[in-house]
């Protein structure tokens, strides 16, 4: 038992529960759009989610902490160069104008993490854009909508129409109302200066922006050229789903709520879609 928990463990602090929910949301887009299943794009993605998440959680510890790391971080660190160098191995494969716009948000990821920009435009000592206020959040959406919509389909060059741009900003809603259960479980670690959207409005009020969020991210379905019964039932049950984990999280919850639950709803998404 003790076994399969530390396994449990390591599949969720490792980023590969994660990896899997952007792997979910990129596929998911390939067949919205009624594109063939893209090996190099997905596998990409996977990839390079681990080695990005795990650089943004472990870059600090193993900077201030390189000489005595954990076993179970040191661990992370090697499953995470190997991801690096697969990930390498699929970069190859992708198109260039695909790894142009993959550039973008791997820039934003790494400002992200490192500081490297001005001290002017902070209000606290960690100078990168997670330490801005109030943009954690925005930045996280902006680069899973990149990365989830626009890739999988600049990659199988599918034209950057209305219908791309209309889930682009769905996926981004969507991406924001998942974080929030995670900022209202960090609301007492969190600094203040980060002025995340609980900090600033509180936990009911986020809430209730969180589910006008959701509505609104269901509705948009209609705004799509071609509407389809079967995903707008699909996106019905993922909209209710998210919306009673937005409404049961809370400062207190448990250890899993939000990184397990929470993050396994884009899986939850794919595998209703790929059952329809």
């Amino acid at each position: 038992m003790q076994a399969l928990k530390g396994i449990f463990n390591f599949y969720i602090n490792s980023s590969i529960h994660v990896a899997l929910a952007t792997y979910s949301l990129s596929w998911l887009t390939l067949l919205q759009f009624g594109l063939s299943y893209d090996e190099n794009i997905l596998y990409m993605v996977f990839f390079a989610t681990i080695t990005g998440y795990n650089f943004v959680k472990y870059f600090g510890l193993a900077k201030l902490y390189h000489r005595r790391l954990t076993k179970r971080l040191k661990i992370i660190q090697l499953f995470s160069l190997v991801c690096f160098i697969v990930l390498c191995f699929y970069l190859f494969q992708l198109k260039p104008i695909s790894l142009l716009y993959l550039g973008v948000f791997g820039a934003m990821t790494f400002l992200y993490a490192i500081p490297v920009i001005p001290k002017r435009f902070f209000l606290d000592e960690q100078h990168n854009l997670r330490s801005i206020s109030g943009l954690k959040v925005y930045v996280i959406a902006v680069v899973w909508s990149g990365v989830t919509v626009v890739l999988p389909l600049v990659n199988n060059t599918y034209p950057m129409a209305e219908d791309v741009w209309v889930t682009a900003i769905q996926r981004f809603l969507f991406v924001v109302v998942l974080m929030l259960p995670f900022e209202i479980r960090d609301l007492n670690h969190d600094s203040l200066k980060l002025a995340t959207i609980p900090q600033r409005i509180g936990v009911k009020r986020t809430k209730i922006i969180g589910s006008f969020l959701l509505l609104l991210c269901f509705l948009m379905e209609f705004l799509k050229p071609k509407v389809m019964r079967t995903e707008v039932w699909i996106m019905l049950v993922v909209t209710l789903v998210t919306l009673i984990l937005l409404l049961f999280a809370s400062k207190r919850q448990s250890r899993y709520y939000s990184s397990f639950f929470v993050e396994a709803i884009p899986i939850l998404w794919l595998v209703l879609m790929l059952i329809a």
